[in-house]
């Protein structure tokens, strides 16, 4: 990289995380309460009155937080998978691990235990997220091509999807029903400090795993046989990206439901700022993603402040004409 793509780049990343600073303060700031910067700052510091401390800490700011951890965590999967697929129409929810997570949170409404123990819902999802890495880790085998992959995401994601309709089928009563039908639509509307702590281990763990691997997907831009010649260990490296975009997914599932689009949509909003390199692309799409989940969460609450809009109706409606736009563009390439 040059001395001035590489200042580009570095100019940009700057610029995205001065965009996420200013989204988190306003999401802290946006609310029913009204509250003033004047107020709502030192609250948050524990300074005030205690009413405003305790809706501060406990209220807007894991808010703000699983905003950032959420929107990371579906922009770096993203143009993980995209570069590893070689594939712009890959999301994180290709292999299956959203709609496995989701699986697990409705059975968890299903059958009382999120009523019954708070931690129950996002552990039972971070369980089906499990499940959905060891299935296709089974399926893909040892030595599967990157269409095997895709193809047992697939079939995963429909397995984990029948389930979910069959859970809704069996639902004792319509009030279970609407309550899994609204988990399923995402939100980050009450959601608390317990949250926060129960996604963060598992998001430090996908970034651990996913750490480095930009030069690996760089070195696979020109081919998988010339990755090996450089020395790219293709089977260790599928395995840990797997690994690591099914710990961030899963977690994120887990505390704010099914967000799509924003892993499909942010990296492609990027590429063309970062030139065609996956490592230059991860990090950038980690903060687009922070900074378009804070904007989408703020617009949830401007829009229909007296409604319960929901985050991930929010992100479809944006994503799902701009995956229309891909398809149509990808046909005129001839691709």
């Amino acid at each position: 990289m040059t001395r001035r793509a590489q200042g580009r780049n570095h100019l940009l990343l700057a610029a995205l995380a001065v965009l996420v600073a200013a989204l988190c303060l306003a999401s802290l700031l946006i609310g029913p309460s009204g509250l003033s910067a004047r107020l709502a700052l030192p609250a948050l510091l524990g300074q005030g009155d205690p009413m405003l401390v305790l809706v501060m800490q406990e209220v807007r700011l894991p808010r703000a937080l699983l905003a950032v951890m959420v929107g990371a965590a579906l922009g770096l999967s993203g143009a993980v998978l995209q570069g590893f697929l070689r594939n712009p129409l890959a999301e994180p929810g290709l292999i299956g691990t959203s709609a496995s997570a989701a699986l697990g949170a409705v059975l968890a409404i299903h059958t009382g235990l999120a009523a019954a123990w708070a931690p129950g819902l996002p552990l039972a999802a971070l369980a089906g997220a499990l499940v959905s890495v060891l299935l296709i880790l089974l399926l893909a085998g040892p030595r599967g091509g990157t269409l095997v992959l895709i193809l047992a995401g697939i079939a995963i994601s429909a397995l984990a999807g029948a389930g979910t309709s069959l859970v809704l089928n069996l639902s004792p009563n319509p009030f279970a029903a609407n309550e899994i039908v609204f988990w399923m639509m995402g939100s980050l509307a009450d959601r608390s400090m317990l949250h926060v702590w129960t996604a963060a281990p598992l998001m430090v763990l996908g970034l651990v795993l996913l750490t480095g691997v930009g030069r690996a997907l760089d070195a696979l831009t020109l081919g998988e046989d010339a990755a090996a010649s450089l020395g790219i260990r293709l089977g260790r490296l599928r395995l840990g990206i797997v690994a690591g975009v099914a710990a961030l997914i899963g977690a994120a599932t887990a505390v704010a439901g099914a967000i799509g689009f924003v892993g499909l949509v942010v990296p492609h909003l990027l590429r063309p700022l970062v030139g065609a390199s996956p490592a230059r692309l991860i990090p950038a799409s980690a903060l687009g993603g922070a900074a378009m989940v804070l904007a989408a969460d703020i617009a949830v609450r401007l829009i229909l402040p007296g409604r319960d809009l929901k985050l991930g109706v929010l992100t479809a409606l944006i994503g799902a004409p701009f995956f229309l736009h891909l398809i149509l563009k990808t046909r005129r390439q001839g691709l």
